[in-house]
């Protein structure tokens, strides 16, 4: 590991964190910003060396990180990609993150990797599949791992249960961790008709581990309302809000600001976690 010494795994703050990106490397180097900690995505660091490793590697030096990925495609009909899920332990391993996630969702079948986080539907027999395939991954990776829920832009016919039951009893089952991703609850229940609330209340709020926040596109002159999950703007105030109705039900959990179109400079980002910080420290004083 370029010389250095091995890591040791430091916990995750419930603090606000941002998504370490490729634009901002440079100054976080060289200014070290106080931000809590890091999440990056997987798949980008499955390369064993260059220069990202060499990064990353002083990065967390100095933060806690956590490893995101999207590309395990845990409900496809496939089988689960072992070499995918070795890489993964190896980065798991080379960096000791302290917390470790994927999505629920498939996105790869037959070889062929279709670049989207694409839903499932929520039945029964997709159910069964997710909680096998979570408790293959996690007996892979020795440690507890954290399933996402995703937004979606289409509703499946045989749908046998809402999505936000789908989403609980998965944990449940598994025994996983939640990622849970506001933001992708308000596009959902704008895209689909839903009560953002209920599905807040129908959550496992102990298994929450940590919480995602992020700003979507609102597509305008279309016969039904459609809002794009696209991580190219501010969290918008109807998510400000559901993630304090969250904080409420779950307590403080590390938060982290997702950015990964038309990126701005740091300090937008550096903004949007401070913001997110206002409402945790709101949490924290109302528990107290």
């Amino acid at each position: 590991m370029s010389g250095m010494l091995p890591f040791v795994q430091r916990p995750v703050p419930a603090a606000a964190g941002i998504g370490l990106r490729a634009p901002h490397i440079e100054r976080v180097l060289a200014e070290r910003p106080p931000v809590p900690w890091f999440e990056v995505h997987s798949e980008n660091y499955f390369a064993a060396g260059g220069a990202m490793h060499s990064a990353l590697e002083r990065i967390r030096a100095d933060y806690p990180l956590s490893l995101h990925g999207v590309g395990l495609s845990l409900g496809s009909a496939d089988a689960l990609d072992l070499a995918h899920l070795a890489r993964l332990r190896q980065l798991m391993d080379r960096y000791e993150p302290a917390l470790v996630s994927d999505h629920i969702c498939w996105g790869a079948i037959g070889g062929i990797h279709l670049n989207d986080l694409l839903p499932l539907p929520c039945t029964a027999e997709a159910l069964n599949l997710m909680v096998s395939r979570v408790q293959q991954v996690q007996d892979a990776l020795g440690r507890e791992f954290l399933v996402e829920n995703v937004s979606s832009y289409l509703s499946f016919r045989h749908a046998e249960m809402p999505e936000s039951a789908f989403v609980a009893e998965l944990v449940r089952r598994s025994g996983c961790g939640l990622l849970l991703d506001v933001n992708n609850v308000f596009v959902n229940s704008v895209n689909h008709g839903f009560d953002p609330h209920d599905y807040l209340r129908a959550m496992p709020h102990g298994s929450v581990r940590e919480i995602h926040l992020a700003g979507f596109l609102r597509k305008d002159r279309l016969p039904v309302p459609l809002l794009i999950d696209s991580h190219s703007r501010p969290v918008a105030d109807e998510v400000w809000a559901l993630y304090r109705e969250a904080l409420a039900l779950c307590g403080p959990q590390p938060t982290l600001i997702e950015w990964d179109q038309d990126i701005p400079e740091l300090e937008v980002l550096l903004a949007e976690a401070a913001r997110a910080e206002e409402s945790l420290h709101a949490c924290r004083a109302a528990i107290a």
